[in-house]
């Protein structure tokens, strides 16, 4: 089945991926906007939605349509969708081409959240969470945001959807303690896997922090297995 001819607005394309959705072969769409300010964001330009890219859905269209065949799903990203217009025509664009859809998601809100899960439009559901709560308001540059993602999790971790949650390590935002403590609260809640992402110090929205040394890598590993004492986890982007 072939795309309609909707116009959501789509502010970057990426073809194929072979690592956005493991195990699959996917395209991955960005949309603009988003409701935090994480010092750390790697995609800073797609805050901004009035001052974002926008590619003519035409042509997204017609390279989803073009490589159909190939892919296995679609990787909805940000920014944050869940904050986005867009994401209901979207996901209903993609839906009636039968693709399958993996969501990025901050988690701040639950309403998008729980009607998503009931309506059971998202195949795979990843979620950032972005430190232990006690350190929420500086590691996502907004006040008052993690009550809605627990909600978030709550949600996610006891639906049926396969998912994982994962945790940008950032030296300064997330120190080992704090990710030990964030593993704990998610296998409590039921999460289902735990991944630690590496952070990358390059085009982030605060400069000062391109020159921030990331973590080892072998610290990270070992952070891992302290947190898989209470679910499953892993690290990414750790060479």
């Amino acid at each position: 089945m072939a795309l309609t001819t909707t116009q959501p607005k789509v502010a970057g394309l990426i073809p194929v991926s072979m690592i956005d959705w493991e195990g699959k072969v996917s395209a991955i769409i960005f949309l603009a906007g988003c409701n935090l300010r994480c010092p750390y964001c790697h995609n800073p330009e797609l805050i901004n939605p009035k001052t974002a890219d926008c590619v003519p859905w035409d042509r997204i269209k017609g390279q989803l349509d073009k490589k159909k065949r190939w892919l296995d799903g679609i990787v909805i990203t940000g920014g944050e969708p869940t904050a986005n217009k867009d994401l209901e025509g979207l996901i209903a664009e993609l839906r009636s081409a039968d693709f399958k859809i993996k969501l990025d998601t901050n988690g701040t809100k639950p309403n998008v959240i729980e009607d998503l899960v009931k309506k059971n439009v998202i195949d795979y559901f990843a979620v950032d969470v972005k430190s232990a709560f006690h350190k929420y308001d500086k590691a996502c540059g907004i006040v008052g945001q993690s009550e809605q993602v627990k909600e978030s999790i709550d949600l996610i971790a006891n639906s049926k959807i396969d998912h994982e949650f994962r945790t940008t390590v950032v030296p300064g935002y997330t120190a080992s303690e704090d990710i030990v403590e964030v593993a704990k609260y998610l296998a409590d809640r039921g999460a289902s896997r735990y991944v630690l992402q590496q952070f990358l110090p390059k085009e982030v929205l605060e400069k000062n922090l391109e020159s921030v040394q990331p973590y080892p890598a072998t610290l990270l590993t070992q952070i891992a297995e302290e947190c898989s004492k209470f679910l499953p986890t892993k690290t990414r982007g750790c060479g």
